[in-house]
């Protein structure tokens, strides 16, 4: 369950009552409400020396649970959506028969990790053996930012919502980065088409995929 400290304090109160978590993990004190019954283990000064080396020992299935994301509540109070291991892993497996990531390719992780989006940025590239390139947070609201990252990382694949993308577009720096994308993918919105004519004239020969699916059916579904 992962906890975005930049949301109000009444949010992620919420989602920890909800979510009824054994415990919740934070870097620093202070980062995370009072009021919930979560234990909260900070990993900052935590000292390990009394706990066992060894792995505990728990029998895990592909229906046990992997992750749960909440829904940004547009249409009402956000909603726990719990992914088992079965649906991220057969999403994961038929992006790589989709689209084929190789040791060569370098992934930009820049979805904050309360969007399902950022689950494929991170996972996707550690079981092909490419290169994940972690962008520092805040950056994915920072158009020059981000091309900078792209160029001097050579990045090859990332991720746009497609007002996002419209923005990177119009910035001078994006059409610099051609010479390292090979594919960009646009989900989380409708997709204009000219945002689509505009990422052609900008970033000629670099794939632009457009995919679509509700947080329920593991990121995507087409």
């Amino acid at each position: 369950l992962p906890l975005d400290p930049d949301y109000p304090a009444a949010r992620l109160t919420y989602m920890l009552r909800d979510a009824a978590p054994v415990c919740a993990v934070t870097d620093r004190a202070g980062r995370l409400p009072d009021g919930t019954d979560a234990e909260v283990v900070v990993l900052d000064g935590l000292d390990v020396s009394s706990h066992a080396w060894t792995d505990p020992a728990r029998a895990l299935t592909p229906a046990h649970p992997a992750y749960v994301i909440y829904t940004s509540g547009s249409t009402g109070r956000p909603k726990g959506v719990v992914v088992p291991h079965r649906a991220i892993d057969n999403r994961l497996r038929w992006m790589q028969h989709e689209y084929g990531l190789t040791a060569a390719d370098r992934v930009l992780q820049k979805t904050p990790s309360s969007f399902d989006v950022s689950v494929w940025e991170l996972f996707w590239p550690l079981r092909e053996g490419a290169t994940l390139v972690v962008a520092e947070p805040g950056a994915h609201k920072d158009p020059v930012h981000l091309a900078r990252l792209i160029r001097e990382q050579d990045i090859t694949t990332c991720h746009f919502v497609p007002s996002m993308l419209q923005v990177f577009l119009g910035t001078p720096e994006a059409s610099g980065c051609a010479a390292a994308l090979r594919r960009v993918f646009c989900s989380g919105e409708a997709l204009p088409r000219e945002t689509a004519s505009a990422f052609a004239r900008a970033l000629p020969g670099v794939r632009l995929h457009n995919l679509y699916g509700p947080t329920e059916a593991a990121v995507d579904v087409t």
